[in-house]
């Protein structure tokens, strides 16, 4: 079964950026709807941003023009480009199938995101 595998998170002062990335192991990546999800804390974990495999985008309304999804089918990854970070951003952040669309995976550890001056 494929396992997820997020990095990039990090401290970082309001208005910065950072890059994360989620390795999707598996012969099946290229066909999967994706999605990324974060979890702040003391709230359920809330769908950020999905990415179908025509390259179709869709954006929580809280991020978007701030946050770009994307994808490299061939090193079977899955990246969140996240710019202009607010404090409300922070939570650690999940990449999976979009549940929208697909049963998802088992659920990888995540990666923290924390905006604070």
């Amino acid at each position: 079964q494929a396992q997820l595998v997020e990095s990039g998170g990090g401290l970082v002062q309001p208005g910065g950026s950072l890059r994360l990335s989620c390795e999707v192991s598996g012969s099946l990546f290229a066909a999967y709807f994706m999605a990324w999800y974060r979890q702040a804390p003391g709230k359920q974990r809330e769908l950020v941003a999905t990415l179908d495999s025509y390259e179709t985008t869709n954006y929580n309304d809280s991020v978007k023009g701030r946050f770009t999804i994307s994808r490299d089918n061939a090193k079977k990854t899955l990246y969140l480009q996240m710019n202009s970070l607010k404090p409300e951003d922070t939570g650690i952040y999940y990449c999976n199938r979009d549940q929208t669309r697909h049963a998802t995976l088992p659920w990888g550890q995540g990666t923290q995101v924390t905006v604070s001056s």
